[in-house]
């Protein structure tokens, strides 16, 4: 009996991983289309890249709320909702005769990638025992993970096999299969919650990361002028806002006094770098493959399948060995070996070949694996079982956005040289993406640097407690 029911819960997960990974699949199979949808539409780079960067949005305001839905609704009738979404905002974005419908399909479809994502993890942190929290996180990790790098080869292929509606098209099976087995297998209950939505809070978070990416999104055009200035400090406001009405309102989105625990700061500034530099890098690789080393659509996302497919292997790999012996291990590991794959970008910037940008990505893809799954595990563990929601929404929310910033971000870097300066169009992109990989250079050290306090810190934390 027992043994039918976690079979049930496997798959149970398994409908929720399958949407989440068709639903971040598509995040990132745009952006290899970017030069296309910009001459179909009729709309600039910096204008397209919302494809992308709005889906990240948008799914990180709908994270923001499974804190609350999970503890008020069942997990099944939410996945319902999910997959709605999803085939509504995929048959748009199939059918769309302009920019702006594409756009609405693509935050339509964001929803369900908002409402799985927690969901998956609330499955896993609250049906499956301890002893194999690594191996299911790992599991999870390496659909997240996966996913997105996998992306632009999947979307550079069929366009330039089809046309970039079948990018759409062929997912919507996967869609009708997710919604059998998540209909037939979840049973997972909710917590209970007497309070009220806080749609103060929702309302003051939602203007808070929409002034942060607008802001960013308009350096393409502008630099680093007053305009990002005025939008910073929009975001500074709305988000002192948002801290205060949650921490001070009849309700919370997600209680934020879990960050008052230092280790799970430090997790927190982790997760968000690895995500930004895992989204981020697969936006900027195709991009650069394509503008300065002219490679085709098909080629620039090809570039990034090898690590994609190595990088789905070790994540349950790291997970077993997180079980096996702790989670320092592997996301040290990990984090050392992410920031030598991005160093060769930095240091061997124009010696670049599709081969030798493969092999950099190969080692990204190791090193990211080792630690980013297992550094949400590690953060479940630093509070109480009754903070386990608001932690896995406060990680799922953190890594969308981290994707979104890294997205607008990078491309808006990459648009701001290729609109200005000299030379040929290839010459400035070489020199936007020469900012784009010392910035993620950047990140990456402050990464392995919060990682390395951290479990110092866990370390000292453990030893107290058993004097």
């Amino acid at each position: 009996m027992a043994k039918t029911k976690l079979q049930h819960i496997y798959l149970a997960i398994i409908s929720l991983a399958l949407l989440t990974f068709i639903g971040i699949l598509n995040e990132t199979s745009m952006n290899v289309t970017y030069p296309e949808l910009s001459k179909t539409f009729g709309v600039s780079l910096d204008t397209v890249q919302w494809v992308t960067t709005g889906y990240l949005l948008m799914a990180t305001i709908t994270m923001g709320t499974t804190a609350y839905l999970l503890k008020q609704f069942p997990a099944r009738r939410l996945q319902l909702v999910a997959v709605s979404a999803f085939i509504i905002g995929d048959l748009l974005g199939a059918l769309s005769l302009n920019f702006p419908m594409l756009l609405i399909g693509r935050l339509v479809q964001a929803v369900a990638t908002g409402l799985s994502t927690p969901i998956l993890f609330h499955l896993i942190f609250t049906e499956i025992p301890r002893e194999r929290l690594g191996s299911m996180t790992g599991f999870a990790g390496m659909v997240i993970s996966f996913a997105p790098a996998l992306g632009p080869t999947y979307g550079g292929w069929i366009s330039e096999a089809s046309s970039w509606r079948m990018i759409f098209w062929l997912l919507i099976p996967f869609a009708l299969v997710s919604l059998l087995l998540g209909q037939l297998f979840i049973r997972n209950q909710p917590l209970g919650n007497t309070k009220r939505f806080s749609y103060a809070s929702l309302l003051t978070l939602s203007l808070a990361l929409f002034s942060i990416v607008y802001g960013l999104s308009t350096i393409g055009k502008h630099g680093l002028g007053w305009p990002i200035v005025g939008w910073l400090v929009l975001f500074v406001v709305f988000f002192a806002l948002f801290i205060y009405i949650n921490n001070h309102g009849q309700s919370q989105l997600f209680d934020l006094r879990v960050f008052k625990v230092h280790p799970l700061r430090l997790s927190t500034l982790t997760y968000f770098n690895l995500q930004f530099i895992n989204i981020g890098v697969s936006l900027v690789i195709p991009l650069y493959a394509e503008y300065v080393l002219n490679t085709s659509a098909t080629v620039a996302g090809l570039i990034l399948l090898p690590g994609s497919v190595i990088g789905a292997f070790i994540a349950p790999l790291a997970g077993r060995l997180a079980d096996s012996q702790g989670f320092a291990k592997p996301v040290t590991t990990g984090g050392s070996i992410l920031l030598i794959g991005i160093a060769g970008f930095v240091f061997f910037q124009r010696q670049l070949t599709p081969i030798l940008i493969m092999t950099f990505f190969i080692l990204m893809r190791i090193g990211f694996n080792f630690s980013f799954s297992n550094t949400i595990s590690n953060a479940t563990t630093l509070v109480d079982s009754k903070n386990s929601a608001d932690v896995n929404s406060i990680f799922n929310m953190l890594q969308q956005f981290a994707g979104s910033l890294g997205t607008v971000f990078l491309s808006a870097v990459m648009a701001l040289f290729q609109n200005n300066g000299t030379g040929t169009l290839a010459a400035r992109s070489y020199r936007g993406g020469r900012f784009d990989y010392l910035f993620l250079f950047a990140m990456a050290i402050i990464a392995l640097t919060a990682i390395v306090n951290n479990y110092r810190i866990q370390k000292r934390m453990k030893i107290r407690a058993t004097n």
